[in-house]
């Protein structure tokens, strides 16, 4: 028996042998076999390699049609198991370009480009995103530049070279949120002689400085990253955003229960100046309550400054999220601490009314609202959220609580979960005491399985459709 072997490219095939030739006849006809097919590398066989008697033209119908719907089924599940990308984790692999990668993250445009197909992200090296941040822009302006280095078309290098008519507008994300007028958010690629292919803005008087550096990833029509020599200017994306609101979050936070968390805040000016930065742009915030966060307060004096920093930063959220969109959208969420290098993010998870916030070390729910209006959500929250990258389960003590005092807050749950209320001052398990390299397997951990799921998903999905045609047939 012939082993089939594994090919990079689509093919299907049939070797079908007729003792006569008019497949309307009633004379006999049989299959002699049925060519894999092949997808990513898995062959699949579609139909079972057997032979095949039809005794009239009506079976013989029958049963190609019933091989054209399995076909078309099996093509459908396959696909959308191999669509599936990661921005971030494609990055990961290129040092060179960890600025842009953070930046993704932080302005949440990474997951906005995995929800996307056929798509081509222009990316910056560090030297090219150095010069945006020089400007100090606001995270808001560099969101809206970066959305303008996202197109909605897929070009890989070959397509590049093969342009027709040597020029091609395409329409950025930046175009897509409808805060670019006119074709103010539109690219303009065009092939050069000599093998350059230059970018630029429609808008910019036919002026294209920027030049094609060298494909980076492509997964062919789903996704494809190029890297381009300079940032594409855009006077509309770097126009200022509003100056800081009137919105004071620490105020709202202090008179809500949570004055603890907010006058700590307040004496950390890198990680308050992370908030003010991203209150215009839309942020959430989850504020513990002055019970649990006074008890937590010596494990907190113990941090670094770099990692009580990290700390706050992780109680925000970069966009704003009401108590609804919580309520119908579980899954991982990155914070103000996440960046490049540690993710710094915890999973939502909807349990009816309930809403939890897993973070690989405890699990905290939300306990009331204290403002729900864009472009900020305050949400309390009935622990203190313990990032991983900083604590290990371990560390945190199974005492009972001490009972809430008079002056916290009234709404804060009686039966908050023992597990996280009483820590200790300063012992052997102090975070300030925690490896660092823990952190750093850990991250590593969760990359490695967010690529592992990739090929499970495309293995699963290729399993069940040689399993339903088999049971079909």
């Amino acid at each position: 028996m012939e082993l089939w072997k594994s090919q990079p490219i689509l093919k299907t095939g049939t070797v079908t042998q007729f003792s006569n030739p008019n497949p309307l006849s009633s004379a006999p006809r049989t299959t002699v076999a049925q060519a894999p097919l092949y997808f990513n590398h898995i062959p699949i066989p579609l139909f079972p390699l057997k032979a095949l008697n039809f005794s009239s033209p009506g079976a013989f119908m029958a049963e190609q049609s019933q091989h054209l719907v399995l076909l078309i089924f099996s093509l459908v599940l396959l696909f959308q198991a191999s669509n599936a990308h990661n921005i971030t984790l494609l990055l990961e692999k290129h040092p060179s370009l960890s600025t842009f990668n953070q930046y993704l993250t932080l302005t949440r445009l990474a997951p906005e480009i995995n929800r996307r197909a056929t798509i081509t992200v222009l990316a910056l090296d560090n030297a090219a995103m150095s010069s945006v941040l020089a400007r100090s822009p606001s995270v808001l302006t560099v969101k809206s530049l970066l959305a303008f280095h996202v197109l909605l078309d897929y070009f890989d290098a070959q397509k590049l070279h093969q342009i027709g008519n040597g020029t091609a507008l395409v329409a950025t994300m930046f175009q897509a949120t409808g805060a670019a007028p006119g074709a103010s958010g539109l690219v303009n690629i065009t092939d050069f002689k000599g093998g350059k292919v230059g970018f630029g803005p429609v808008d910019n008087g036919g002026n294209l400085d920027s030049f094609f550096v060298k494909s980076v990833e492509e997964i062919p029509y789903n996704i494809s990253v190029i890297q381009i020599s300079k940032a594409l200017p855009s006077a509309v994306a770097e126009a200022p955003t509003p100056g800081p609101t009137d919105l004071n979050i620490t105020d709202i936070m202090s008179a809500g229960g949570c004055k603890v968390f907010a006058d700590t805040l307040l004496a950390n000016p890198d990680a308050m100046g992370t908030y003010e930065d991203n209150v215009n742009g839309g942020m959430t915030v989850f504020c513990p309550l002055d019970g649990p966060f006074k008890v937590f307060l010596p494990k907190y004096k113990n941090l670094t400054g770099s990692k009580k920093e990290s700390f706050l930063e992780f109680f925000g959220v970069p966009v704003y999220q009401s108590m609804s969109m919580l309520k119908s959208n579980n899954g991982l969420m990155n914070t103000l601490a996440s960046d490049g290098v540690s993710n710094f993010a915890f999973t939502v998870q909807n349990e009816g009314e309930d809403v939890t916030l897993k973070t690989g070390v405890n699990t905290v729910r939300i306990t009331g609202t204290l403002r729900d209006e864009q472009p900020v959500a305050i949400h309390t929250i009935d622990e203190v959220l313990l990032p991983k990258e900083l604590f290990k389960a371990s560390s945190i003590s199974s005492a009972p609580a001490p009972a809430p005092g008079p002056g916290e807050a009234a709404d804060a749950p009686k039966g908050s979960k023992p597990k996280t209320k009483e820590v200790p001052a300063a012992d052997a398990d102090s975070p300030a005491d925690s490896p660092d390299d823990d952190a750093a397997d850990q991250v590593a951990d969760d990359d490695k399985n967010a690529a592992m799921s990739f090929g499970a998903d495309r293995f699963n999905a290729a399993v069940l459709s040689l399993l339903l045609v088999f049971l079909l047939l």
